[in-house]
């Protein structure tokens, strides 16, 4: 991801120097802005591992929240938790292939989504921190799958899935290049996209971003056959898109 986008950078800069600080923008406007600082993958690991070990589900869900605190995506959908899952994927279960794309840390709420037992779970982020944690977590907690770290707006997932989460990411990879969403939407081969949108910014200001968000959905499904299913939360607008038929 960073050679793309200093690549780009440096075909429309006047020198290196802007390049360099454009560039490091980008990364922070589409990764580093939604993590607090100091993450403890680690010590995350190890205090998983252990409610895992024990087999406590209740531990293992406090534990995967007080961590999902840590990154601005996550830390929003916690208030709603408990009903973003059930109400989103009702009528879709079982499942049994996932792919998370731009996943951040939402991985971390498997034992909120009714997957199947045998479910196969595929992650995708920039970080490659990010992805050994999160394979470590999967590992822990028994579930089939694999973080990758790649850069999806020129290689996304070829797997075939039941269900692709595409959770507040379209306005981070829009920043890098405004087709990337269609691109992407077009590409995943899944039977059903779970795609949401902030409500508000990570400031805390809405800026009628629920009616801009939502014009830019349409768009991307103008001319496309696919069945939607409209989504309001509290902290996110969320839709289903039903690609199996098509």
């Amino acid at each position: 991801m960073i050679r793309n986008i200093g690549a780009r950078e440096l075909a429309t800069r006047r020198n290196w120097k802007e390049a360099l600080k454009a560039t490091k923008n980008k990364l922070h406007q589409v990764g580093g802005a939604y993590f607090d600082a100091g993450t403890r993958y680690s010590q995350w690991l190890d205090t998983l591992k252990r409610a895992a070990q024990i087999a406590d589900h209740t531990l293992l869900r406090h534990v995967c929240m007080e961590i999902m605190e840590h990154h601005s995506s996550t830390r929003e959908r916690l208030g709603i938790l408990d009903q973003f899952y059930t109400r989103t994927l009702a009528g879709l279960l079982p499942i049994h292939r996932v792919l998370d794309i731009a996943c951040g840390l939402n991985p971390l709420a498997i034992p909120w989504m009714g997957l199947d037992k045998d479910v196969q779970y595929y992650a995708y982020d920039m970080y490659t921190d990010l992805a050994d944690f999160l394979n470590g977590f999967m590992a822990a907690i028994g579930v089939q799958g694999r973080a990758h770290a790649c850069d999806i707006t020129h290689s996304p997932p070829t797997y075939q899935a039941d269900l692709a989460f595409i959770l507040k990411s379209l306005p981070c990879l829009e920043q890098l290049d405004k087709s990337a969403s269609l691109r992407l939407l077009e590409a995943v081969q899944a039977d059903y996209l779970l795609i949401s949108f902030p409500v508000r910014s990570l400031g805390g200001r809405e800026k009628g971003m629920v009616q801009n968000y939502e014009e830019r959905f349409w768009e991307l499904m103008s001319g496309k056959p696919w069945p939607v299913q409209r989504f309001a939360f509290a902290t996110e607008l969320a839709f289903l898109v039903n690609k199996s038929e098509c």
